[in-house]
Parts: structure tokens; sequence; C-alpha cells
């Protein structure tokens, strides 16, 4: 009689975990959060980004870029999107960052189908998606459920990958957040759907004394000639041209080079391998440190903090 009652309850507790572990697992993100809530809510944000897209292409490597640099910064929970005279969106790494108007326009229409319902960190990874596929890149599942979050000041940004970082730093920067090798190369050829300003890289075709020809030796000879008649040493710097110092060491260093080499295709093109690994590190990218069930909230407007 004991050994059945111990046995009993043995199952019983086994049970009780199982069900505490599906519920954590049901206040997570995962795909379709919002198919009974707000079942719209992909194709309004859709419809909104390939409607910014068509008066402005170059939109769409600006809202990739947000993403990124929201998600490295507390999570992805929609904080550099705070306006406020101290704000992440004002720190010096995001100064150039744009696009602000494709997420509060789709919040502003997913509010009037479902308001109260759908955060802007969640409308922000969805238009990421977007942007990428119809910049002709391949589209992926994104997990959503993801609240926004209360804080956002200009200093938390100071850690930010940067195009200066050393190859080993910026491995360093993405596997504390559980990003490895592979999520870092991947993560980074997304600068081949962008372009940058020649003020961040006009340095390696000038100031490198030691070749003779002022250009890093990394760079080859034959680019060199067209970077500087895009990017004369008198020029204009915010020309959104070039090639950035990160992408080089890619292939500079011996364990990203092979990566970079596994990705290529048909006339340097991306290849299908590259396209579904891009996927992958983009889903692992906007879970870190997401907020979820009570934790954050979810903003009337994404450019302020909701009033107590």
């Amino acid at each position: 009689m004991e050994g059945n009652y111990s046995k009993n309850k043995f199952f019983l507790v086994l049970a009780l975990l199982n069900m505490a572990a599906t519920l954590v697992k049901g206040q997570g993100i995962r795909v379709g959060f919002y198919s009974t809530s707000c079942p719209l809510v992909e194709s309004i944000v859709s419809s909104t980004v390939q409607s910014h897209l068509q008066s402005d292409p170059s939109l769409g490597p600006a809202i990739l870029r947000m993403h990124f640099h929201d998600c490295f910064v507390h999570g992805c929970d929609a904080s550099i999107l705070i306006n406020d005279p101290d704000t992440e969106k004002t720190a010096p790494p995001n100064l150039g960052v744009r696009g602000y108007e494709v997420i509060d326009d789709a919040k502003a229409q997913v509010e009037a189908t479902c308001p109260g319902v759908v955060s802007c960190a969640d409308i922000l990874a969805l238009a990421a998606r977007d942007a990428v596929f119809l910049a002709k890149g391949q589209k992926w599942d994104v997990p959503t459920g993801r609240r926004d979050g209360k804080v956002s000041l200009a200093s938390d940004a100071d850690n930010l990958p940067a195009f200066t970082d050393s190859i080993e730093e910026l491995k360093r920067k993405f596997a504390a957040f559980g990003l490895n090798a592979r999520d870092l190369v991947t993560l980074i050829k997304a600068h081949t759907i962008g372009t940058t300003a020649c003020e961040f890289f006009s340095y390696r075709l000038f100031n490198f004394s030691a070749t003779g020809n002022g250009a890093y030796p990394s760079i080859n000879p034959d680019f060199v000639s067209q970077l500087r008649t895009l990017c004369p040493s008198n020029g204009d710097g915010t020309r959104r041209r070039g090639i950035l110092a990160s992408d080089q060491m890619l292939w500079t260093d011996g364990c990203t080079r092979s990566i970079v080499e596994s990705y290529l295709g048909v006339r340097g093109l991306p290849s299908l391998k590259f396209n579904v690994q891009f996927g992958k590190s983009m889903v692992k990218m906007s879970n870190i440190e997401v907020k979820t069930g009570t934790n954050g909230e979810i903003r009337k407007i994404c450019s302020a903090i909701n009033e107590v």
C-alpha cells in the first residue's frame, strides 16, 4: 500500500513538473503567438514595410541594422525606439540608425486593428525579416511574444559591436549573447544588402603609409582605385558606399574565413546554405534576453514608455 502511494506521489510530482515546464515555455516567444489575438499582424507589418521600401529601398538594410542594434543592448526589447535626451537612440553608435518612421507606422496600423496586443519589439523583429525578404533574401518564421523594455540609456550602447573592433573582440561580444563564430559571419554578411558612409572606412584608403600608396594591404589594389573614386580624401564623408574593416577581417581570420568560403555561391553571390543559416542566426539573435510574461510592457506608441 505504502509502495503504491509513493509511486503515485512520484508520478504526481513528475506531472506537476511537466505542467510547470509547459507553462514556462508558454510564456516564452513562439511562432504564431498572435494567431488568435491579432492574426493579421504579420500581413500588416509586411505591407507597411513594402510600402516604405517602394519609396526608399535603402530603408531595408536600415531596419535590419536597427533590429541588430536593439538586440545587443538590453536584448530585443525595442529600447532603441524610445525618444528622450539620453536614450539609446542618441548614443554615438546609433546616430546613423534610421527607419524609425516605418516601425511607428506599422505600430499605428497594428494598434488600429489590435489595440494593446502586439509589442514594438515584435513589430521590429517582423519588419527586419520582411526587409530582408523584399531585398530578395530568404524568408524565415519569426517567433513572437516579446514585450517592450522600460529602460533605454545612451551609455548602455557603448559596447555595441563596432566596425573598428578586432575580430577577437567581435567574437567576444557575440559570444556574450550566445552567438558563435558562424552567427558572427552570417549576421555581418547582412552588410551585403546595405551601404555605408565613406567616413566609416576611408581611413583604410589613405592612412596606411607603409604600403607607399596609403591603402591598407588587405584591400585589393584594383578595388582601392574604385573606392578612392567613390570616396576621395577631401570628399563628402557621408556618401553611403564602401567596405568596412570588420567585413575584411572575416577573410583574414582563419576561423571565420572557412565559414565565409563555405557560403560562396555562383559568381560570389550568397549560397542557399548562407540564406538558410541567415534565418537561423537571425532567430537566434532575436532571442537575446527577450522579455516575456509580466516582464516589460506593450507600448501604446513605440517611441515612449507607457505612462503609469
